[in-house]
C-alpha cells in the first residue's frame, strides 16, 4: 500500500470522488466523517446536510463500495463551540460571519489533522475545489484557485497555514465538477446523483435571526433606532442581529425610495440606512490577516485582485500590510457592503496571496 491519507468524507459527491481517486492512485485511505451536532441542537441540521444523518450513511456506503476504512468521529463539541457560537457572537455584534470559513480552519484543518496523525496518516484529503503547489524558489506551498470558476473555493480556503497546506491534499482542484459527477456515476457511487448542500449546513431554512435567537437567547441585544445617513429618525429594529450591511427587505421602514443598511453600530445598538450609493467605500481595513504567497515587511504594498464574498466580483485594490495582525486594502474603484465579520482575500492571478477578517 501507498501513503496512508485520510479523505475527510462529507457525504457529497465531491468527497466520494476523492476517496475513489486517492484509492485508485494506490494510497491507503481511511475514510473519516465528522459528526458535527449534539443533543437538541440535532434539529438544527438538515438530514441532507453535510452534518445530517443521512450524509453519515452515505459516506459510510460509498466507503464500503471502495472497501477502505470508515470512522465517524464526534466533533460536535469543537463544532458548537468553535463554528456555531462564534456565528452567534458575531451576528449579535453586529457583524456578518462566514461560518464554511471557520468549519474549515477550526475542524477539518485542525481537530480532523490530529485524529489524522492518530491513525499515523501524512496527508489529509479534501473535496475543495483547489490546487496546492509547492514553489521551490521561494520554499512556500502556494494555495491556487480550483480550474472550474464555478466551484472554485479558494476563497474559503485562505486561512490555511504552511503547515496546513504541506498536509493537504485537494485532487478535485484540476477537474471540472461534469467531470466529477461522470467519475461517480462510472464508479456508482451512492452519491453521484446528490445535490449540492446549502452554504450554512446548522441553517437549513436560513432564517439567522431565529436560529440564534433561539439556541442563544442570553447574547440577544435590545431594540434600537433606525436612523437615515442625514440623520432622520425612521424607526426601530428587532436588534442588531437581525440586519446586516447592504440589507434591503425586511427593514419594516416606509420611505420614498429603497434603502439599505449602510452600518450597524454595536456600541450604540443604531442602525444606519441609506440609498445604495451610500453603501460605496474606496477603503477599509482587515485583522488576522493570512499571508500565504509571501510574508510580506511592515508598509509593504501590492496591486491586487481582492474578492469580499465567496461568489462576489473581484476589484483591484492596493494592499499594504500595516502590522504583524493587519492590512488596508484600497480600491481603485468604490465597492459597495463591505461587510464587517465577512473575509476579503486577495488574488495574483490566479494565486491566492492572503486573506484576512473585514473591521
Amino acid at each position: 500500500m501507498g501513503k496512508k491519507v485520510v479523505i475527510a468524507m462529507s457525504g457529497g459527491v465531491d468527497s466520494s470522488v476523492c476517496a475513489a481517486m486517492m484509492h485508485h492512485e494506490g494510497y491507503d485511505c481511511i475514510g473519516m466523517t465528522m459528526r458535527l451536532y449534539k443533543g437538541k441542537e440535532a434539529e438544527s441540521c438538515s438530514d441532507k446536510s453535510c452534518c445530517g444523518d443521512e450524509s453519515v450513511e452515505d459516506a459510510r456506503l460509498v466507503c464500503e463500495t471502495l472497501g477502505i476504512p470508515f470512522f465517524a468521529i464526534n466533533f460536535r463539541e469543537e463544532f458548537w463551540e468553535g463554528v456555531v457560537q462564534v456565528f452567534a457572537r458575531e451576528y449579535y455584534a453586529g457583524r456578518t460571519p462566514s461560518p464554511c470559513i471557520l468549519c474549515n480552519e477550526k475542524l477539518k484543518f485542525d481537530s480532523l489533522y490530529k485524529k489524522a496523525i492518530e491513525v499515523g496518516a501524512e496527508k489529509v484529503c479534501t473535496g475543495h475545489y483547489a490546487q496546492i503547489h509547492f514553489n521551490e524558489t521561494d520554499q512556500r506551498w502556494n494555495l491556487l484557485r480550483g480550474v472550474d470558476p464555478l466551484k472554485d473555493q479558494s476563497y474559503f480556503l485562505f486561512s490555511m497555514t504552511q503547515e496546513q497546506l504541506a498536509k493537504t491534499l485537494f485532487p478535485l482542484g484540476d477537474r471540472t465538477k461534469t467531470e466529477i459527477r461522470a467519475i461517480a456515476g462510472k464508479e456508482q457511487l451512492v452519491t453521484a446523483n446528490k445535490p449540492e448542500s446549502q452554504d450554512i449546513c446548522f441553517i437549513p431554512d436560513g432564517n439567522y435571526a431565529r436560529f440564534i435567537e433561539k439556541h442563544f437567547p442570553h447574547l440577544k441585544g435590545e431594540k434600537g433606532v433606525v436612523r437615515h445617513v442625514d440623520g432622520q429618525h425612521l424607526g426601530e429594529h428587532e436588534g442588531i442581529h437581525t440586519v446586516t450591511i447592504g440589507q434591503r427587505k425586511g427593514l419594516k421602514i416606509a420611505f420614498g425610495e429603497p434603502l439599505y443598511v449602510t452600518k450597524i453600530d454595536s456600541e450604540t445598538g443604531e442602525v444606519q440606512v441609506g440609498p445604495k450609493e451610500a453603501l460605496e467605500r474606496l477603503e477599509f481595513k482587515v485583522e488576522r490577516v493570512n499571508w500565504i504567497a509571501k510574508d510580506p515587511d511592515i508598509g509593504e504594498s501590492f496591486e491586487l485582485h481582492v474578492r469580499l464574498r465567496s461568489r462576489g466580483p473581484e476589484a483591484l485594490a492596493t494592499v499594504t500590510r500595516c502590522d504583524h495582525n493587519s492590512a488596508h486594502i484600497r480600491f481603485k474603484t468604490p465597492q459597495r457592503a463591505i461587510t464587517p465579520g465577512q473575509a476579503a482575500v486577495f488574488y495574483k492571478e490566479n494565486f491566492v496571496f492572503g486573506g484576512g477578517w473585514i473591521i
